[in-house]
């Protein structure tokens, strides 16, 4: 017997229009289901604007003062929102401790790449702008969200810019080719994302573009080296799990900290989903909200020991 709650989530899903249909369709349904996760009480939340988007700050009673999460939404650069998020963002929020600033980039196809990159990268210029210091900033985000944090960093180091103190990437969508072996191996016990979505999604974000230049798809870049830690969290029942552990592979061979923890059962961003139904979505967000207290609430924070992957 599988995860009930997974199960569950299956069920919900096929006929919620959120994985198929057009990407007109697809924004509609999450549209529509985006109230069933509002965020948690004790987050204050407060709209604004980031690097000239819309932007909000879900931030939790007794925020420790100067720490950010720049959190950046999944939703395969072409759906999200502000709205579809809030809850995710406002449990990181109470789980870190910290103020989470979630960005509403813009999105394809009516915004190709690299529109995301530059929204993210000019939404964190303006963190450091208002007297934010980069170690106490940390960009976060979940799915294609993830993807672009690591291409942030990337797109940051390259323009000199000081970097973060630390990023969270929640089964992180950073091979925009879909050719790892797991989007064929787990096809079929992937409720949530398939291999022809993705296509469609990279086709739509991408144009003409390589899906293989970095800061499309930052598994190819040349050199991960330089970068803050990077805590890492997938699901084993989801297609973007080589994608998740190539990275923090490549992370490590060049001599960074990247944090993996694979969880048995579980899928695409099982985070969001509420902890009655997914007990480890609790976990999950608990250990994120470790890793960045430990990051944010001192300057720079502590290196520490690089973990064993877990679950």
């Amino acid at each position: 017997m599988g995860h009930p709650g997974v199960e569950t989530i299956a069920e919900f899903l096929a006929g919620s229009g959120l994985t198929t249909g057009t990407i007109d369709e697809q924004r509609g349904a999450m549209a529509a289901t985006a109230s069933a996760a509002p965020p948690p009480d004790g987050v204050n939340v407060r709209p604004g604007r980031l690097g000239g988007c819309p932007a909000e700050w879900l931030t939790p009673e007794g925020a420790v003062p100067g720490a950010v999460v720049l959190y950046l939404h999944g939703g395969g650069y072409c759906t999200g929102s502000l709205d579809s998020h809030r809850g995710l963002a406002g449990r990181i929020a109470l789980a870190s401790g910290c103020a989470v600033a979630t960005l509403e980039y813009r999105l394809a196809p009516e915004h190709r790449f690299p529109a995301a990159v530059d929204d993210a990268t000019a939404a964190y210029g303006e963190l450091l702008a208002s007297g934010i210091r980069p170690e106490r900033i940390a960009v976060a985000g979940d799915s294609a969200g993830g993807g672009l944090t690591v291409a942030t960093l990337l797109a940051l180091r390259a323009g000199g810019s000081p970097l973060p103190g630390a990023a969270v990437c929640l089964s992180p969508w950073v091979d925009l080719t879909q050719s790892s072996p797991s989007y064929t191996e787990l096809a079929d016990v992937d409720p949530m994302v398939s291999k022809s979505g993705l296509d469609e999604m990279a086709g739509a974000y991408l144009g003409g573009t390589d899906p293989r230049q970095p800061l499309a798809s930052p598994l190819f870049a040349e050199d991960l080296g330089g970068l803050p830690p990077v805590h890492i969290e997938v699901g084993a029942r989801e297609v973007l799990l080589d994608d998740a552990t190539r990275l923090a592979g490549r992370i490590r061979d060049a001599g960074g900290r990247a944090d993996l923890t694979v969880w048995p059962e579980l899928i695409h961003v099982f985070q969001a989903f509420p902890g009655p139904l997914v007990p480890e979505a609790d976990e999950s967000i608990a250990a994120v909200g470790t890793f960045l207290a430990g990051r944010l609430r001192t300057a720079g924070g502590s290196p520490g020991a690089r973990p064993t992957d877990t679950h």
